[in-house]
């Protein structure tokens, strides 16, 4: 049904945005436990340890190309790991993870944009029907079919910063189109988590006052292990080998499928039912990315 998605692509597109509809709740259940700089900063440090022994000779083996290209490393671990994470939680703070998720819809929509404004990116008409098409599954899903819910969307304190988060997601995929040949994605993944690491741990002092050891709670720290390995280490890899399979936009637009998840995942977990605005919502988006995916 996705024309030229064979199953490994279709799962490395899919995997994602399975993982961060649960970072998303999990950021927002949490906030009250662990603050957001503390958050990220565990996070990736888990990622980090997690990815290392299994990158290490990659790393060593292509030190001189990250430093004949560490303006790209650097600038795509600042913006799409280390800023966008940290906003994300910061913003959920402030926000609720369901406004959160339809700002996160913006996405696809930022990069195609950026793409046509910065990188002469050509607009097709499959493409376009079809991110139309998920936007408005998305919309179905997060108002709970009830068009005005949306008319009546008011903005949080958080959802700006969301939205800033969401740009610079924009960005960084752009860029990871861009990743210099020889650079084993795995490995870049690997750097660029401990470049944010390492631009966090001030960060993380300010916020908890270098506190040791650190004391939580068993949500906080399931919450650490999931955030730290799935939505981290998993679900960034899959991102940027899919990127260098079909490109931005349509890796992109598969980030509708995040309240997808969230409805499935919040059923199987939380014992919610599933409605028939769920499953319109769902076929529009599952519409929407084979008219894309058949472009592609």
């Amino acid at each position: 049904m996705f024309k030229k998605l064979n199953l490994t692509t279709l799962l490395l597109l899919i995997a994602p945005p399975l993982f961060w509809a649960g970072n998303f709740v999990i950021g927002r259940i949490v906030r009250d436990d662990i603050g957001p700089m503390s958050l990220s900063f565990w996070r990736w440090l888990i990622a980090f340890c997690f990815l290392l022994p299994f990158t290490y000779k990659h790393i060593k083996n292509d030190w001189p190309l990250y430093k004949q290209h560490k303006f790209f490393v650097l600038k795509t671990a600042i913006v799409g790991v280390t800023a966008f994470n940290t906003l994300v939680y910061l913003g959920l703070h402030g926000t609720t993870a369901t406004n959160a998720l339809l700002l996160n819809s913006t996405v696809p929509v930022l990069i195609i944009l950026f793409g046509l404004l910065f990188y002469k990116q050509r607009l097709y008409t499959l493409p376009t029907i079809g991110l139309v098409l998920s936007l408005i599954g998305v919309a179905t899903i997060i108002s709970n079919g009830n068009l005005q819910t949306l008319i009546n969307f008011s903005f949080n304190p958080g959802d700006i910063i969301v939205f800033v988060a969401m740009i610079c997601w924009a960005i960084y995929t752009l860029w990871m189109k861009s990743t210099p040949q020889g650079l084993n994605r795995t490995a870049l993944t690997s750097v660029q988590i401990a470049i944010a690491v390492i631009a966090l741990f001030p960060l993380w002092l300010w916020e908890s006052g270098a506190q040791l050891p650190i004391y939580l709670n068993s949500n906080a720290k399931l919450a650490l292990l999931y955030v730290g390995i799935f939505p981290s280490v998993i679900a960034y890899v899959c991102y940027s080998l899919a990127i260098s399979r079909v490109g931005p936009m349509l890796t992109g637009l598969f980030i509708h499928l995040m309240p997808v998840f969230g409805v499935i995942l919040a059923a199987v977990f939380a014992k919610e039912s599933i409605h028939a605005y769920h499953l319109i919502g769902i076929a529009l988006i599952a519409f929407g990315l084979i008219l894309s995916s058949r472009h592609s």
